[in-house]
């Protein structure tokens, strides 16, 4: 997932996603989760999310309190954009150099 925050709602946004990330994570399902901003300072962020199978993301999607989260992460951010991506069948499991 990807998004700006709106500039006049940094501060706000940064509090709220103290809290979300914590309420989003205490849904089952979610295997790894891991945020990024760019070292430019600007207001953009990604998010991904890693769940062991499509099963587990989709009872973790609709789950009341993420759909709760999702409806206020409108107010602060512009911008939204969402992909669900699946393993490859050429790389279906990571590889780690030397292992």
């Amino acid at each position: 997932m990807k998004w700006d925050i709106f500039p006049d709602k940094v501060e706000e946004y940064t509090e709220w996603a103290k809290s979300v990330v914590q309420r989003q994570l205490a849904v089952p399902g979610v295997k790894e989760f891991r945020a990024y901003r760019p070292v430019t300072g600007s207001h953009q962020v990604i998010v991904t999310y890693e769940f062991d199978n499509f099963a587990a993301w989709e009872t973790w999607q609709y789950s009341e309190e993420v759909q709760k989260t999702r409806d206020e992460w409108f107010k602060f951010t512009t911008n939204r954009y969402t992909e669900l991506w699946g393993p490859s069948p050429v790389v279906p499991i990571p590889i780690r150099p030397g292992k």
